[in-house]
């Protein structure tokens, strides 16, 4: 009955992020639209910023879930923008509130995941300086969470997987480029 109650909130908030900014949405609304007593809503959140907590990590976790391994930086960052372009107007309502930080800090982690686990694939077996590994996995999630942020600043108007594509078409070969210096220990410093 739990899980009941929790999905009904979530789904019933979604409902109304489509409809209208997250600024005009109350418990007392949520509690109402659901049939249930302000009381259950209380029992689970603490707040609406707690439920928008629990929806974002639920969503991240959903995304790491889906993808534990990622072979290319395009499906990476399509996974990222498909949820938020289903959800388009709830995303944009949340990103555009008081709470934004907590989605980009879910995004953030996302990416880091991202980063990490296709940093893997371009490894595969070579070692690079734990130092350089670092500057190219900071350059990376930049990337990553750089377009997906400029993305929702621009109300995602612009069809993202088309961006991504060509994206990546131009960015082919930089990261491994960038390996490829570490491993020849290549500096300039």
């Amino acid at each position: 009955m739990t899980n009941l109650t929790k999905n009904l909130i979530k789904k019933t908030f979604l409902s109304l992020l489509e409809r209208m900014p997250l600024t005009q949405i109350s418990v007392k609304m949520i509690v109402e639209e659901c049939g249930i007593n302000r009381n259950s809503f209380y029992y689970h959140y603490h707040d609406l910023p707690a439920l928008i907590e629990e929806m974002i990590q639920e969503e991240s976790d959903r995304i790491i879930a889906d993808y534990p391994t990622i072979e290319s930086a395009e499906t990476a960052l399509i996974a990222v923008t498909d949820f938020a372009s289903k959800n388009k107007k709830a995303i944009l309502h949340i990103y555009n509130s008081v709470n934004r930080s907590i989605f980009e800090q879910y995004l953030w982690k996302v990416c880091d995941y991202i980063v990490d686990s296709y940093g893997r694939s371009l490894l595969k077996g070579r070692e690079i300086d734990e130092f350089d590994k670092e500057i190219i996995n900071r350059i990376c999630k930049c990337e990553c969470f750089g377009i997906v942020i400029n993305w929702l600043d621009q109300k995602m108007e612009t069809d993202s997987q088309k961006f991504i594509s060509r994206f990546c078409e131009l960015h082919h070969g930089m990261i491994e480029e960038l390996i490829n210096r570490s491993l020849s220990g290549s500096s300039t410093i």
